[in-house]
């Protein structure tokens, strides 16, 4: 079919060319050859087919010796399969290079030169190289906050927003030191990947004020062949019978929500309709949180925020790491969005959710706690949801309801998220997304009007990538992400923790334990923690079986301790420079001891001199002398 017989049929089914280029969401029509006849303004948008912005460039393609810059979010993810062979085409020879690791980097094309890169596993916030290269100033920063890759070439600056990940690219010529090429957005559709330009593919040229025009190109020419939601729009254009309706999916490394609808006229099949939204995590999870907040003003935001802080009295201690994650449960406790709880085992996430629900706005119903990787996977899906009767061998006569149906208006905790079976993951993003679900053997909807809160401590975006969690039921629950740091990373609550935790039990173990020797608790605090709080309060009830009178001692306390870069007192590489002058250096860090022993202590004189080892005297010597 040609793109004129292609505009006729849209007329004939009543798709006007300019209606359809008005819609809200894009639009995508192939003949049943798989050829583009139509691709509306929206559609353009989304997958970054709209007009060239910059300075312009000619078409060309990489030649010897030109100067290539590289900005990548996580190799293999969005530069067209990357591999480390492939950055040694630029000089970039490192062993650390793997799949996902972001990498800046600069080299020369298919010459000689060493390339120079710089290389971030794991997750980052900011990730910069500065370096001149070859002649030119050359800058390379990624901001995951503001989700932008900056190059910038001596002045000339080059920026190319992203939503999830990205793979920018400038490239400078060898004979004029001009700037050649430089990514822009859609560069997958338009065939510019970072690895096809390495592999001599010529690039088109950018002329501000132009479109890409891909009507009479193949669909495959403009998206990946291997995605599945494009093969599967292709089949349905040739005679396939799939249906798609609002299904998440990734095209061009945007995430979207598709629909893929077939065309027929008198003769059969004669193409297909795709029609496409955009729902970026980034816009949905700001679009829920402005919500829960907006009723608010700031004044009285703070003023709550204040309040509700104070009313978290079973999660303990005053650091900055602590205090941010009350902040954050406060606010959580006052919305309806689904909270996600990030942490190691035994940081108390169970604890925290039951305080996030006494606090809020759900505090008069029901707080039902379920534990997915604790019930078998052949019964998860009734314990959650419930059943009817004779759903299956074994069922009570009455049926039974399950924990969405209990909570009622409340609350449902579900820890170990991750755990969850896949097939039950579907079905929990259906009652995120609707407030419903059908029971086992059930034909009647049941509505839920609580709240979800879920914990792990797992990394899901790992488990994604391995195919054991649902990529969009993470979207869905990572609407109001808390993330609970360990207590090696926050080790001055120990004071306030072990101080709440030993009333309780000394009651429990039934001993006359009232204090803790300066020394144990050193001890302590030099201690890692790998267990975290659940570890701490279970060696402090196993030292009460063995300690007689009321003082707890060091000798009482049975765990190895282990000293690590968190509890160095005075750290001299995060000064400015290294000051050799030992008097100095002992001075600095006697201060600092000091200061941390009263954070500790919540400024409590005694019981900071006693920590720190020394007299009363010599501690007010040392308030005066340092001006504390």
């Amino acid at each position: 079919m040609k793109h004129k017989e292609g505009e006729n049929m849209l007329e004939k089914y009543g798709f006007m060319k300019q209606f359809v280029d008005m819609m809200s969401e894009g639009f995508i029509f192939i003949d049943d050859q798989g050829i583009i006849q139509f691709y509306n303004k929206k559609a353009k948008e989304i997958f970054g087919l709209t007009e060239d912005d910059g300075i312009g460039h000619p078409a060309g393609q990489l030649e010897k010796g030109d100067i290539v810059i590289l900005g990548i979010t996580g190799v293999r993810k969005d530069d067209g399969g990357m591999e480390r062979e492939d950055f040694e085409k630029i000089g970039i020879k490192n062993d650390q290079i793997d799949p996902k690791v972001a990498l800046l980097g600069m080299g020369s094309y298919d010459d000689t030169s060493e390339g120079i890169c710089k290389i971030q596993k794991g997750n980052y916030d900011h990730l910069e190289l500065k370096q001149k290269f070859l002649g030119h100033w050359i800058e390379i920063k990624i901001d995951q906050v503001k989700k932008v890759v900056w190059i910038r070439v001596d002045e000339k600056s080059f920026p190319l927003p992203f939503k999830k990940d990205i793979a920018h690219m400038v490239c400078l010529c060898k004979k004029t030191g001009k700037v050649k090429f430089y990514q822009t957005r859609g560069y997958t559709a338009k065939g510019e990947s970072v690895k096809e330009l390495l592999m001599k593919t010529p690039y088109r040229a950018k002329r501000v004020g132009s479109g890409f025009d891909v009507v009479g190109k193949s669909i495959f020419d403009i998206h990946q062949d291997d995605n599945q939601m494009i093969k599967s729009f292709v089949h349905v254009a040739k005679g396939g019978s799939e249906r798609y309706i609002d299904q998440l999916t990734e095209i061009n490394g945007y995430t979207t929500l598709c629909t893929i609808n077939p065309l027929n006229d008198q003769t059969g099949r004669v193409g297909a309709v795709l029609k496409v939204e955009d729902v970026s995590e980034v816009k949905q999870i700001m679009g829920e949180r402005d919500e829960a907040l907006s009723k608010l003003t700031q004044a009285q935001k703070q003023l709550q925020q204040e309040q509700g802080i104070e009313g978290f009295k079973n999660i303990h201690g005053s650091s900055d790491a602590i205090t941010h994650v009350k902040k954050l449960a406060y606010k959580a406790s006052q919305s309806a969005s689904t909270v996600l709880m990030t942490g190691e085992s035994g940081t108390g996430k169970t604890i925290l959710a039951k305080e996030i629900h006494d606090a809020g706005i759900y505090a008069a119903e029901p707080f039902v706690q379920v534990n997915c990787g604790g019930i078998p996977e052949s019964l998860i899906e009734s314990e959650l949801f419930g059943y009817e009767e004779g759903a299956f061998t074994g069922a009570k006569k009455q049926g039974k309801q399950g924990m969405f149906t209990l909570a009622k208006a409340g609350t449902v905790f579900l820890d170990e998220i991750g755990e969850l079976p896949l097939m039950l993951q579907s079905k929990l993003l259906e009652v995120l997304q609707s407030k419903s679900f059908y029971p086992v053997g059930g034909n009647k909807k049941i509505h839920f009007s609580g709240r979800v809160i879920v914990a792990t401590n797992r990394n899901l975006e790992n488990e994604i990538s391995k195919g054991k969690f649902r990529e969009d039921l993470f979207y869905r629950i990572n609407v109001f992400p808390i993330d609970i740091p360990p207590l090696r990373e926050r080790k001055e609550d120990i004071y306030a923790i072990v101080n709440h935790l030993l009333p309780k039990l000394r009651k429990r173990v039934g001993c006359e334990a009232e204090t803790i020797s300066p020394e144990a608790m050193r001890k302590m605090i030099a201690y890692d923690w790998p267990g975290n709080v659940r570890e701490l309060e279970n060696t402090l009830e196993h030292s009460l079986h063995f300690m007689d009178g009321k003082t707890l001692f060091s000798k009482h306390l049975m765990m190895e301790t282990k000293r690590t870069s968190n509890t160095r007192i005075f750290d001299p590489t995060k000064s400015n420079a290294i000051d050799f002058n030992l008097k100095k250096a002992v001075q600095e860090a006697e201060k600092t001891a000091i200061q941390q022993a009263l954070k500790i202590t919540n400024n409590q004189h005694k019981e900071a001199w006693e920590l720190l080892g020394i007299k009363k005297t010599a501690f007010y010597d040392k308030l005066k002398k340092y001006n504390l």
